[in-house]
C-alpha cells in the first residue's frame, strides 16, 4: 500500500467518524508531502516557460519553440497511460519522473527541429526540410532512448520498500519516452513545417534565407 492510498483511506475514515465540530489537520512527512504534490504544476509549468526562453534564444524567434514544447504532450500521455496499466498511482515519483522526461523530450524534439532549420537556409523546401530531419535524426534519437528505457529496466523489476518509488518513477520515464519518440517522430516535422510557415511570415522572410553578393564600387581612374 502507498502513501497515497494510505492518505486517502485515513482521510475518509475522519470524515466518516469524526463529530461535525472536529477537524484534522497532517504533520511531518505526510504533511510536506501532501504541499509537494500541490506544487507539482507549479514547478512543470516553470520548467516549461524555462525550456520556452531558452530555445527562444537559440532560434531568435518566439513562434519556432512552440514547435519543441508542443511535441511534449506526447510523452505526457504515455506517462500516465504506461501508470495507469501497471496499476500504480500518480504520486510524487511520477511527477519527478515527468519533469525529468520533460528534458529528454525537448532534446529529441530539438535534434529535429534544428537540423530542419539548417536544411531549409540550405534551400529546401518546408516540407522537404522537416522529411529531411525526421529521417536522418531518426537513428540517433532511437539509440538514446531505447537505452534510457534500457536503463530504467532493473528498476521496473525492484522489490523490497522502496519499490513502488522506484518502480513508479521508472515505469512513467519509460512509458512516456516511448510513446513520445513513437508519435514524436510524426508530430515533429508537422509542427515544424506549421510554425517555421509562420515565423517566415510574421518576420516578412519568405523562403530560404540567401547570402546577398557584394557588388563592387566603381572606382575612379
Amino acid at each position: 500500500v502507498s502513501t497515497g492510498d494510505a492518505i486517502r483511506a485515513a482521510e475518509e475514515v475522519a470524515k466518516q467518524k469524526l463529530p461535525a465540530n472536529f477537524s484534522y489537520e497532517w504533520t511531518g512527512l505526510t504533511r510536506e508531502q501532501i504541499g509537494a504534490g500541490n506544487q507539482s504544476l507549479l514547478v512543470f509549468g516553470m520548467c516549461l516557460v524555462f525550456v520556452y526562453f531558452l530555445l527562444a534564444a537559440q532560434y531568435e524567434s518566439y513562434i519556432l519553440p512552440w514547435a519543441v514544447l508542443l511535441s511534449i504532450p506526447t510523452g505526457i500521455l504515455g506517462v500516465f497511460v504506461s501508470v495507469r496499466l501497471a496499476g500504480l498511482e500518480n504520486n510524487i515519483y511520477v511527477q519527478v519522473g515527468l519533469i525529468m522526461l520533460l528534458g529528454l523530450l525537448a532534446k529529441n524534439a530539438i535534434l529535429i527541429v534544428e537540423f530542419a532549420v539548417q536544411r531549409r537556409q540550405a534551400g529546401l523546401s518546408l516540407v522537404a526540410a522537416a522529411l529531411a530531419a525526421a529521417r536522418l535524426r531518426l537513428r540517433p534519437i532511437l539509440m538514446t532512448s531505447l537505452a534510457f528505457v534500457a536503463g530504467l529496466l532493473p528498476l521496473m523489476r525492484a522489490t523490497g520498500p522502496s519499490a513502488i518509488g522506484n518502480r513508479s518513477i521508472s515505469v512513467g520515464a519509460a512509458g512516456g519516452m516511448l510513446s513520445g519518440v513513437a508519435l514524436g517522430v510524426f508530430i515533429i516535422p508537422v509542427l515544424f513545417v506549421l510554425f517555421q510557415a509562420l515565423h517566415e511570415k510574421v518576420s516578412g522572410r519568405r523562403g530560404p534565407s540567401t547570402p546577398k553578393l557584394a557588388v563592387p564600387e566603381p572606382v575612379a581612374a
